[in-house]
Formats: C-alpha cells, sequence, structure tokens
C-alpha cells in the first residue's frame, strides 16, 4: 500500500469519524429543542383539555354512537394527566394508564368512550378538534352520531391496524350551531397489546380555538418524531460505519474480508428504520410491521452479528458454527412467526417460549465466540472485546432488563431513548477507535 493510498484512508476513516460526531452532537440539539412547552399548552385558556370524566363502557354497539343515547348507567373514565407525567416509551406529554389499570384487567376487544361537551362554554367560533396522539390499539372518532375519522380499517371483524399518530379536525359547521356536542371514541384492542396499563385512550383529545389547537398538534408531532428520530440516524451511522471498513479493508494487503460485519450493520440499520417508518408513515399495517421487524429482520440481526464477530475474529473452528447458527436463525423466524396471536391463535405463547429460547442459545453462541477469541488472542484486542460487549447488551434487551442491572430506557430532554440506542453509537465509536488503531499499525508495517 503506498504513501497516498495510506493517507487517502486515513483522510476518509477521520472524516466518517467526523460526520458521525456530527450527527450525534445533531440529533441530542434536536432532542433538546421545542417550539412550546406541555406547560404553555396547559396554560392556555384558548384550548380546552377533555379529561371528562368520559364516559365508558367494554364491548360494542355502533348505537353508542348517537348523541341521544343513554349512557348515565356507564362507568366513569378520568383522563385527568398530572402536570409533568409521560409515557414509558416514546415520552407523551399527558399519559395516563389505560382501561386494564382500571378493572378491566385481562379485557382485548371494542369498548367506548363517550362525552358531551357544552359549546357554549367555548366561545371560539372556529373551533377545532386535536385526537388523542396514544391509543391502544385503534379508533373511530364519532361527533353527534357523525363519523368524523378512522385510524384503521374497521370493514372486517377484526380491524386492519396502522400506528396511532397526532391528527386535528375542524368541527363541522353543522355541529357549531348546536348548544352541546357528544364526542364519541369506538375503541379496539387486539389481545396481543394487553398489558400492566394497557387499553384505549391514554392522552386527552382537546378542543380549542384552530390556531391554537394548530400549536398543540404540532407540539404533538414533534412528539412523536423526536421519540423515533434515532431509529433514522443510527441506520446512517451503520452504513458509514460499513463504508469506512469497506473502504479501509480494501487498502489492506491482502484485504481483510469483511462481508459479514457490513451486512450485519445494514440489517441492524434496517431492523432499526422500521420503527420509524411504522410510526411516522401509514406504509406499514401492524401484521406487516411484526412480520418486517419480529420475524423476518430481527433473526437475520443476530445470527448475521455472530458470524460478523466470528469473521472479524477469524475463527475457522468449530467448522460446525455456521451450520448451526443458520438453523437456529431459521428456527428463530418460524417461532417468532408461530408466537403471533393472530397466526397461530391460542397456542402462540408455546411457541413464544420457544422462540425465547432460541435467543438464549443465540446469546449463549456469541459468548461462545467472545470466549473463543480471548482463549486465542487473550486480551490484546481489548476494544474489539469491549464492541462485542456492547453490541450484546444492545441485541438482547429482554436478557440484559432480566439482570435489572442498567434500566432499559432513559429520557434526555423528555424523550425516550432505549438503552439499545446509547450502546450502539458508544459501539460505532469503539469501532472507530479500533480502525484507527488498526490504520495506524498498517503505517507502522508499510514504514519498516
Amino acid at each position: 500500500m503506498g504513501i497516498q493510498q495510506n493517507a487517502k484512508i486515513s483522510f476518509i476513516l477521520y472524516v466518517m469519524l467526523f460526520i458521525t460526531l456530527l450527527l450525534v452532537a445533531v440529533t441530542f440539539m434536536y432532542l433538546s429543542y421545542s417550539s412550546t412547552t406541555e406547560e404553555t399548552l396547559r396554560s392556555d385558556k384558548h384550548l380546552t383539555t377533555l379529561n371528562g370524566p368520559w364516559k365508558f363502557i367494554a364491548g360494542d354497539n355502533m348505537q353508542y354512537a348517537e348523541s341521544n343515547y343513554d349512557d348515565s348507567q356507564w362507568e366513569n373514565m378520568d383522563l385527568t394527566a398530572p402536570s409533568g407525567v409521560h409515557d414509558d416509551d416514546v415520552g407523551l406529554s399527558g399519559y395516563v394508564p389505560g382501561w386494564t389499570a382500571k378493572g378491566h384487567s385481562n379485557y382485548s376487544g371494542y369498548a367506548w368512550y363517550r362525552l358531551k361537551v357544552i359549546l357554549d362554554s367555548l366561545p371560539e367560533n372556529n373551533l377545532a378538534f386535536a385526537a388523542p396522539p396514544s391509543v391502544d390499539d385503534a379508533y373511530q372518532l364519532f361527533i353527534n352520531g357523525s363519523l368524523l375519522c378512522s385510524t384503521a380499517d374497521f370493514s372486517g371483524t377484526v380491524p386492519i391496524i396502522y400506528s396511532i399518530q397526532p391528527r386535528m379536525f375542524l368541527v363541522p359547521e353543522n355541529v357549531k350551531k348546536e348548544k352541546d356536542i357528544t364526542i364519541a371514541f369506538r375503541v379496539w384492542m387486539s389481545s396481543a397489546s394487553l398489558g400492566a396499563d394497557a387499553g384505549g385512550i391514554h392522552i386527552a383529545p382537546t378542543l380549542g380555538e384552530k390556531n391554537h389547537i394548530e400549536k398543540k398538534y404540532r407540539f404533538q408531532w414533534e412528539q412523536t418524531i423526536k421519540g423515533y428520530i434515532v431509529e433514522v440516524v443510527w441506520p446512517v451511522i451503520f452504513i458509514l460505519l460499513a463504508l469506512t471498513m469497506f473502504l479501509l479493508n480494501r487498502g489492506r494487503t491482502p484485504p481483510q474480508s469483511c462481508k459479514w460485519f457490513m451486512a450485519a450493520l445494514i440489517l441492524l440499520g434496517l431492523m432499526r428504520l422500521n420503527q420509524a417508518v411504522y410510526f411516522w408513515f401509514h406504509i406499514e399495517n401492524s401484521h406487516q410491521a411484526v412480520i418486517v421487524g419480529p420475524v423476518i429482520l430481527r433473526p437475520l440481526v443476530l445470527g448475521s452479528w455472530l458470524m460478523a464477530w466470528r469473521e472479524w475474529f477469524n475463527l475457522r473452528k468449530p467448522k460446525w458454527l455456521p451450520t448451526i447458527i443458520a438453523l437456529l436463525v431459521l428456527l428463530f423466524m418460524a417461532a417468532q412467526l408461530l408466537s403471533i396471536s393472530w397466526v397461530s391463535q391460542s397456542i402462540h405463547t408455546y411457541f413464544q417460549t420457544i422462540a425465547d429460547y432460541i435467543r438464549l442459545l443465540l446469546l449463549a453462541l456469541l459468548l461462545f465466540i467472545i470466549y473463543q477469541e480471548i482463549r486465542k488472542q487473550g486480551i490484546k484486542d481489548l476494544l474489539v472485546l469491549v464492541a462485542a460487549l456492547l453490541m450484546l447488551i444492545a441485541l438482547f434487551p429482554k436478557e440484559i432488563s432480566d439482570l435489572h442491572i442498567i434500566p432499559g430506557i432513559w429520557f434526555p430532554y423528555g424523550v425516550g431513548v432505549s438503552r439499545g440506542q446509547f450502546f450502539y453509537v458508544a459501539f460505532v465509536f469503539v469501532m472507530y477507535a479500533v480502525l484507527i488503531q488498526k490504520n495506524r499499525k498498517m503505517k507502522l508495517e508499510y514504514n519498516k
């Protein structure tokens, strides 16, 4: 390798590292920025948060949408959220537990919320409505018996679900002339979503003057975008690292294979990106998102990383390892598919247990690969071993959470960022340190 070639590779390496640092810095700057605050919106007199108490009933009857329906015997459901609370995933403000935490712990299916609003108390002429940005799992919104919107395809027995996104609507002109309006939500939750605080509406809708509702709407979208922005930035960072490895290894004589490492980075990026695609756009429904993510990409990501570290450590033995990895990946795919409730119905929990055990076997194999490298080389390449452990922690979140050592999610600037996301970025920077170290060794070898 000539001096010019070595200088070119060094330049590319440091440029890629600088771009990565810039992307991480800009991402955290964006997370810290906010066009408005929850406190400002709470104090806005032009906005009325519809906390209720709402009338609630489990079950389904389309007559529940009618404004004159007698709901006096229904139970009350209060959506009032204490100041500063948010969900434990994205960081959405105003989050309250759902119906499973309020007396319906094992219920899934249809339920209705109804609320009568006196319009005389709302002097605004240009009224608009901000729908709840967090609902399990889909809803239809009715005003005085007329359907205003649907977040899913309700034409079949079971709705085809898409992600819940912030929505804003103008109150229909014919309704504004009424003294009061009846707002009704027909909500459906899948049994797969059952949990300690799942079910129904988690964030109260808001009624108010159009320009002020627009501020609320933008704030809710801002929180939604922030909650998944790292799922877009990290794939870019992974691709930059993969490209850096390709260019660096191509300059070696003889070139070192890194095809599995690059494939693992790209697959991991696609798996993370799919999260943002599902929640930001209505390209995938929930069934398609599960197939693409947990069933296809997640097993491929785990298998490719095992092969990537085997390739990086240049482990020729045991020869059966690639075959076992491939077999476990295929079995993991099958188990993940059959663990979906709408695929295998009543026996899906059995396959979920099988999938958990297969994932543990993949974890054991990764630890075995790391052990083989330590046995072969000792801890001479300590940075590489640190990178491998960082990636291991990021790839196996459930198993790490079971240890109760490292919190599963942090909320910098009120935005949910998972433990895995922090370990991914730490892994990337450690790998750049490894590549810089390797490049310096190459220079020394050439100068000799």
